[in-house]
């Protein structure tokens, strides 16, 4: 796991939030009428929006993927093993003012966060390993490159496998649940407004946090 640089991500969400909800405060303190949930939410929705797109979890894969050619009756085959980083990301510029709601009856921050991304594998090219046989057509024409080639078409593939599957895609919405139901929570509480944060995916009927 890529742990450096996604605490580094999350601290910054979770910064900017305080810094917002510092300023918030001041604005309601001045105010004098108490805390305000809409004027909460929308600061908190443009300091969430204002990261951008946020890295919520980061896994590291390593994949084997072979080819093999055929010609002149001579045949070769060559496996790649290959690690690379994969990112799970959010894009927080896309959400929007009615995707945070709250329900007065219940004191429930509703939060509906845009789909989860993952980004194009990063290789790892220092830490590539290949194995091939069939060394008389290897060096006839361009059969290496050739499977050199299905390869790399093949490793990306395999690694967004590897990354979607179900235990990897719970880990990164966990992560992604948590990070913003922090940064929503902290300006509430510092307007001493104890409340619940409920963050959820499209495709999702709701998780409590």
């Amino acid at each position: 796991m890529a742990a450096g640089g996604l605490m580094r991500a999350l601290l910054a969400l979770v910064v900017g939030l305080v810094v917002g909800a510092a300023a918030l405060w001041f604005v309601i303190e001045d105010r004098d009428t108490g805390p305000d949930i809409e004027t909460i939410a929308a600061a908190s929705l443009e300091a969430v929006r204002a990261q951008n797109r946020l890295t919520v979890f980061a896994g590291r894969f390593t994949v084997a993927v072979t080819s093999r050619a055929e010609r002149l009756g001579f045949s070769a085959e060559k496996t790649m093993i290959v690690p690379a980083t994969v990112r799970y990301e959010i894009d927080y510029a896309k959400l929007r003012a009615e995707d945070v709601r709250w329900d007065a009856a219940t004191n429930t921050m509703q939060v509906d966060l845009p789909p989860l991304e993952i980004s194009e594998a990063e290789i790892d090219l220092t830490q590539v390993r290949e194995y091939g046989e069939g060394s008389v057509l290897m060096t006839l024409g361009n059969a290496e490159d050739v499977l050199d080639a299905a390869n790399r078409q093949k490793v990306s593939a395999a690694v967004r496998a590897e990354a979607g599957v179900p235990l990897m895609l719970d880990l990164a919405r966990k992560s992604a649940r948590d990070a913003v139901a922090r940064g929503f929570r902290i300006p509430l509480e510092a307007a001493g407004i104890s409340a619940r944060v409920n963050v959820r995916f499209p495709d999702e009927a709701g998780s409590g946090s």
